[in-house]
């Protein structure tokens, strides 16, 4: 018996809706949601390709031994040499969690955000198909088509675009009146006469700290766009730290628990320098090949929870189909 259950797609901070198709309560395919406000019935391939995780799941293990395992790592290290990572892949619920847990028991958090921060006062996906001037910081059309699409709106509506793209050719590229690729301290130079208050600068990358503040100092409207669904959500809770930040707190850690995030693939980082690496995961990543122990937790599908999307909007989604596997905060509990 078919049936479809509305969620929301994990893969960006956009927050587009996604409908998940299920054959005799087993998930198989997905199907636009397309009622949804944000994405009105799109999803691009990455929405598509959002269950692989569920359909590529770790199987059942004893999950009380490996519990007990790491019980045991966690007393005989010191608590200032024990960090616990999170990220924009985890719910609000499950940051809330996580945080109190690493606080109580006096252990660190690494939290990255891809150097990017929170603004309290973003631009709207309506003001940026509406927008005069739209200017383009990283390939949004290929990276985030859902943000993309609005900005062709904006096109054909006639607003100017200016991109920078670090790529010589890109997807965002072939739309814009013009495009830059040296560096996005150089584009905000040049285009920082033609920025006024019918500007939006939209981003999903920057260069360094500097890009960030020469684009507050622009007083036009900004959204970034985060590589995760919920990192706006979670820099509501917690401090982000730089690379050079994080790098400096993996420097100094002997455990490092993660939680849902594959940070071997986003730092580089030699980890082999890390005495014990615990990876609470729900399918194989990078982080979980180089894990001493492997704790499987629930997929995005298999729980409730809420997201912040990229303009401050909280969605919360329900399972789409139960399941047994232990939750991030069942682990935590566990753990405590």
């Amino acid at each position: 018996m078919f049936e479809i259950k509305h969620t929301l797609c994990p893969s960006c901070s956009v927050g587009c809706g996604i409908n998940v198709i299920l054959d005799n309560e087993e998930i198989v395919g997905t199907f636009p949601y397309k009622r949804h406000p944000v994405n009105a019935g799109k999803n691009c391939l990455n929405g598509r390709n959002s269950i692989d995780c569920y359909l590529n799941k770790f199987e059942n293990v004893d999950v009380e031994a490996l519990i007990g395992d790491v019980k045991k790592e966690l007393q005989s290290a010191d608590a200032s040499n024990i960090t616990v990572i999170c990220s924009g892949n985890n719910t609000i619920e499950e940051i809330e969690a996580i945080k109190n847990f690493a606080e109580s028991n006096g252990f660190n958090i690494g939290f990255y955000a891809d150097n990017l921060k929170n603004y309290e006062e973003v631009a709207s996906y309506d003001d940026v198909e509406n927008a005069e001037k739209l200017f383009v910081i990283g390939d949004l059309l290929y990276e985030n088509p859902l943000i993309g699409r609005r900005i062709v709106h904006a096109k054909q509506n006639g607003a100017k675009i200016s991109a920078f793209v670090k790529a010589e050719s890109s997807v965002t590229s072939n739309i814009a009146d013009e495009c830059f690729n040296a560096s996005v301290g150089e584009f905000l130079d040049a285009c920082k006469d033609s920025i006024d208050e019918s500007s939006i600068v939209i981003f999903n990358q920057i260069d360094d700290a500097d890009d960030l503040a020469k684009i507050e100092a622009l007083g036009c409207k900004i959204l970034p766009v985060f590589s995760k669904s919920n990192t706006k959500g979670a820099l509501n809770i917690l401090d982000a730290k730089s690379k050079d930040e994080m790098f400096d707190l993996l420097d100094n850690t002997k455990v490092l628990l993660v939680f849902n995030d594959d940070i071997a693939d986003e730092l580089e980082f030699d980890f082999s320098k890390i005495s014990k690496i615990i990876s609470f995961a729900p399918c194989a990543s990078k982080t979980t090949e180089i894990s001493d122990i492997v704790i499987p937790i629930k997929t995005w599908l298999e729980k409730d929870g809420s997201f912040v999307n990229a303009m401050g909007e909280t969605q919360t989604f329900n399972a789409a189909i139960e399941s047994d596997v232990l939750s991030e905060i069942e682990v935590i509990d566990k753990l405590n």
